[in-house]
């Protein structure tokens, strides 16, 4: 977690437009969400001294070419998938609170859509000697198939409904028609849509599974004096943690299938931040699939295990309800950005800055990260 001292802050943040197919390469994207991510915060280039790019995307020396930098003393990749983009979050937190750098950048660009996609970036996913040799001659070979088993086991164990599965997909959809910026907006979803869509993996449909996306966020981390000359509402990582599984490669032959890096990071997260699940605004879930979701909201501990159904379906997830998630779209709506754009959203929130999706008086961010196996990260952002 992060070390309990001054706080960092995020700064900036900046995107460029999700889409199927940007025309453009990474490198450009990249280009173009830092540069607005920098404008945001009112840094020039030459005060970065930190890069943190996501792994399998451009790396920290295309970007410094890009921009000139010469002054870069700090430099990671988290190895997380998914879960890469709120751990990067802690990394830039932990490299300010420590003093081993001032101003640091971290960022995701990819053409998930129209470069290389997921049956191509499952090759970077650990433990694949043994799903080449065992799982995929078995047709085991996509994360749709390997996370649908803990959504199966979740609805033999606790009687979860194919209906929560839809609440979520059709909430997050009916959120994206406020965002103009989500590859979903202007296409709603039905009930009846969802239903007769194709199966993907029993359980998951195809408006279960999150979408393939062109495009590019970043955020710029600093200390708290420098945010708040940027002139923008301060927004304090007030706590960041990471943690895996107990079988960080491998989830058939897991002791609890629904045991998830989450079910750790989160307690470690609030505790860091002196805060409890009942003290969150916003939530924005990491979601490649529905049930992910759900079962994210009992580990973080919003609910119990076996009451996310239930909580969904009762619509405690909505704009205007009790805990709003995913007031973008998520993955499945507004795109996927390997959750920088979850990170991105939770501080436009908390700025005032959502416009129709705006959840009142949010003080309080909640971030999920989720990766390979069920890795796990979580930060608590403020307004500070």
């Amino acid at each position: 977690m992060t070390t309990g001292g001054p706080r960092a802050c995020i700064a900036g943040v900046g995107s460029t437009e999700f889409s199927r197919d940007s025309g453009r390469s990474v490198n450009r994207l990249a280009a173009e969400a830092i540069s607005a991510a920098l404008a945001d915060a009112g840094v020039e280039p030459h005060e970065v001294d930190g890069l943190i790019p996501f792994n399998g995307g451009p790396s920290a020396e295309d970007v410094m070419g890009m921009f000139g930098l010469v002054n870069i003393g700090f430099t990671a990749v988290p190895h997380m998938g998914g879960a890469g983009s709120v751990a990067a979050l802690r990394l830039a937190a932990l490299a300010i609170e420590s003093g081993e750098a001032s101003v640091v950048i971290a960022f995701v660009a990819r053409n998930g859509r129209s470069g290389t996609k997921v049956d191509q970036r499952v090759l970077q996913l650990p433990g694949q000697s043994f799903r080449q040799e065992l799982e995929w001659p078995s047709g085991m070979n996509s994360p749709a198939q390997w996370y649908a088993l803990m959504a199966r086991r979740h609805m033999i164990e606790y009687g979860t409904s194919r209906e929560a599965l839809a609440t979520v997909a059709i909430t997050q959809r009916a959120n994206a028609q406020l965002n103009p910026a989500a590859q979903m907006f202007g296409r709603e979803l039905t009930m009846e849509q969802y239903a007769a869509a194709p199966m993907i993996a029993d359980p998951y449909l195809l408006f279960d599974c999150c979408l393939e996306t062109d495009g590019a966020c970043a955020v710029i981390v600093t200390s708290r004096n420098r945010a708040v000359g940027a002139g923008r509402p301060v927004v304090e990582i007030a706590g960041s943690t990471e943690a895996h599984p107990s079988s960080a490669d491998d989830i058939a032959n897991r002791a609890d299938i629904l045991d998830i890096g989450l079910s750790t990071s989160a307690a470690r997260a609030f505790t860091a931040a002196r805060m409890s699940p009942a003290d969150v605004d916003v939530a924005l879930i990491y979601d490649p699939f529905t049930f992910q979701v759900i079962q994210q909201l009992e580990a973080a501990g919003f609910c119990e295990r076996g009451e996310g159904g239930s909580f969904v379906e009762d619509g405690n997830t909505a704009l205007g309800a009790s805990l709003p998630v995913n007031p973008h779209g998520g993955l499945l709506s507004e795109g996927h950005i390997a959750g920088m754009n979850h990170i991105i959203e939770g501080v436009r929130q908390l700025r005032g800055d959502a416009g129709e999706r705006q959840v009142a008086g949010a003080e309080v961010a909640f971030v999920t990260g989720w990766g390979d196996m069920g890795d796990g990260s979580a930060a608590v952002l403020t307004r500070g």
